[in-house]
């Protein structure tokens, strides 16, 4: 009979490994499941400084990206967390037993499970794009603005999101050019005027960007008008040498393996509660896949944290001691004397 785990933690950016390392670290049997590489979007970034430890002394920058991930795994594997490299390609969350089944037909059992796929910034698709991104070109202000002070940047988009963060680029960069292949913005008219109206600010509408060069680093993008048909080029400011481009064209959860076996949003989005438990007792969900406002490095972790504490409180039904039962919607909760407190931090 295969072993059956205390926690499979599917996916392996920093809300799983949070996850791992606090599931393992009580004890419990874990397994990590990761199709491609450990850490999701954050490997893509070159330099973080916005993780709390991430700066050093005189403000050195010592954390990239795939450095803070590599430690979170270590950390985790220290604590006795199992990791395979393997994607999954089904899942059956029927029993008390949850069953999840990789790309090679390999079937793995646990008694609790907690989603970690996360999810991924929209692409333009362009030329250049991948090979650039985390190079100059990114998907987050919060994380990156600050590399961007006193530079030119674009800002891609016309939703909330664009006009939002085209304005706290404007703290940063010296000039913000909002693009926008849409004729107006889409977002609240008030939102949209405040934008238009920043001194900082200039918008293009009915305009894509179409490629994005330079060598080693931004340099160089190209501009169409979608009516028009013109295009120009732009190139970085020589005492520059780079520029930036943020993309905010919306995000898709990586959650397709899991429609039908758990509840989602319209978007695909795998609502939790506060314990980040689903409606599926005993499944959990962390990081950048459920809905919500801050999508970083430290709210994944922080969603992992919590997953893994309720999966633990879970799984404590089992034994007579454990004052905690779980609801018809997968939530942990304290018996009634103890309700009202909350998990321990």
């Amino acid at each position: 009979m295969s072993k059956i785990y205390d926690v499979i933690i599917i996916g392996g950016g920093p809300a799983g490994l949070s996850a791992a390392l606090y599931a393992s670290r009580s004890k419990l049997s874990t397994l990590i499941l990761e199709k491609t590489k450990m850490g999701g979007q954050i490997v893509t970034t070159e330099e973080v400084a916005n993780y709390p430890g991430s700066l050093f002394d005189e403000g050195e920058m010592e954390t990239s990206g795939p450095k803070l991930i590599g430690r979170m795994v270590q950390q985790a594997e220290h604590f006795g967390a199992e990791r395979i490299m393997k994607g999954v390609a089904n899942v059956d969350f029927a029993g008390e037993v949850k069953k999840v089944y990789t790309e090679d037909g390999t079937e793995f059992q646990g008694k609790t499970v907690i989603i970690a796929t996360g999810a991924y910034s929209r692409k333009l698709g362009v030329p250049g794009e991948k090979e650039l991104t985390g190079k100059g070109v990114s998907y987050c202000a919060t994380c990156d603005a600050d590399f961007f002070t006193d530079l030119e940047v674009f800002c891609v988009g016309a939703g909330y999101a664009a006009a939002e963060e085209a304005m706290y680029l404007t703290k940063f960069a010296r000039k913000v050019t909002v693009v926008a292949r849409e004729p107006e913005f889409t977002c609240a008219a008030s939102i949209a005027e405040h934008v238009m109206n920043h001194p900082q600010v200039d918008v293009k509408f009915n305009t894509e960007i179409t490629d994005m060069r330079g060598d080693g680093i931004l340099e160089g993008c190209t501009f169409k008008n979608n009516i028009t048909g013109e295009t120009w080029d732009y190139e970085a400011d020589e005492e520059d040498g780079t520029f930036g481009i943020f993309v905010f064209i919306g995000y898709i959860p990586a959650t397709d393996v899991f429609k039908g076996h758990i509840a989602m949003d319209q978007w695909g989005y795998i609502p939790t509660d506060e314990f980040m438990a689903t409606n599926v007792p005993g499944v959990y969900a962390a990081g950048d896949l459920r809905p919500k406002e801050l999508r970083q490095v430290i709210t994944a972790a922080a969603d992992g944290a919590v997953a893994a504490t309720a999966a633990e409180k879970y799984l404590g039904q089992f034994e007579e001691t454990t004052p905690y039962v779980a609801t018809n919607l997968g939530q942990v909760v304290a018996d009634e004397d103890a309700k009202s407190k909350t998990l321990d931090a």
